[in-house]
């Protein structure tokens, strides 16, 4: 089985992120769900912001840094959105990363990319002011160059983080088929 850290978005820890990991340790994995923020999460964007704003990149990236000291190196990265980000950011330093599972988010550095690295990409389709169809373009570039070995899955969702059963964008239907194919992921990994 396999060792999972999810980074949560930019809304902060919210039952979301905590159930998503429950569904993952069901399944037989293990998991960890830092709270990158150490407040209470946000209710929508604007507060989310101010959030992200008052504790600042270096400290985000920072708490998952120290998370992941405990973890083994071939821990899968898993992110929400910003939490896409900070698994990027993350990655060069953990060459021995098992996988990739981006949420909502197609952050990537082209060269913190390892040779064979395994990858999911799952997106609203559309999702023009976050994940814009450029970006997934670019995303799949980066990932083919570097020889990884990655999927991308398009959803016909409503909005950004629709698999957050607390926001009015939440698909029920695609959440499920995202988590089966997480799962049918992570049971490779």
């Amino acid at each position: 089985m396999a060792s999972v850290a999810i980074f949560h978005s930019l809304y902060g820890l919210r039952p979301s992120v905590l159930g998503a990991a429950e569904r993952l340790r069901a399944a037989g994995h293990t998991v960890v769900t830092p709270d990158l923020y150490g407040l209470p999460p946000a209710n929508s964007f604007e507060q989310a912001a101010a959030l992200a704003d008052k504790v600042g990149w270096p400290e985000i990236v920072g708490r998952a840094r120290a998370t992941l000291r405990d973890m083994p190196p071939r821990t899968v990265l898993a992110g929400f959105s910003m939490g896409t980000g900070v698994a990027d950011e993350l990655l060069a330093e953990r060459p021995h990363t098992a996988g990739l599972l981006l949420l909502s988010g197609a952050a990537i550095t082209a060269a913190r990319i390892p040779p064979g690295l395994r990858a999911q990409l799952h997106v609203a389709d559309p999702d023009p002011d976050f994940v814009p169809a450029p970006a997934i373009t670019g995303w799949a570039d980066a990932m083919d160059a570097a020889g990884a070995i990655f999927e991308v899955y398009r959803y016909p969702a409503v909005g950004h983080l629709w698999m957050d059963e607390d926001l009015p964008d939440h698909d029920h239907l695609a959440t499920d088929l995202l988590w089966s194919r997480c799962t049918e992921f992570l049971r490779l990994s």
